[in-house]
């Protein structure tokens, strides 16, 4: 199994609508195109409370790629995505790191 940690910064005064889009689109496209998302997190305590952090898993490197490229590429979600930043962009930056677990990690 291959995991990734994405950690969406949002723009200043936006993350609500990030959420927003996420529960109302990006969630169930994730599902249609094979992103298996163990959870999602926003920060109370840390460096930034305008954060969403969410983890997926995957078989391996390859499924990431077909899954990310399906996703990027289907339609209604570019066009929900390009509705949801009539007003400007949601996202600032993105951060991911792919990660293998460990022999001792619970999650394998």
């Amino acid at each position: 199994m291959i995991y990734e940690m994405r950690i969406y910064h949002a723009m200043p005064g936006k993350l609500p609508a990030l959420l927003q889009r996420f529960e109302t689109i990006t969630c169930r496209k994730f599902e249609e195109h094979g992103i298996k998302v163990i959870g999602y997190w926003t920060t109370v305590v840390g460096e930034s409370n305008q954060q969403l952090i969410y983890i997926c898993q995957y078989e391996d490197l390859n499924a990431r790629e077909r899954a990310w490229a399906a996703f990027s590429a289907d339609p209604e979600w570019q066009q929900k995505r390009a509705e949801s930043e009539r007003d400007g962009p949601l996202v600032h930056h993105i951060t991911n790191m792919l990660l293998r677990p460990t022999s001792f990690s619970p999650l394998q």
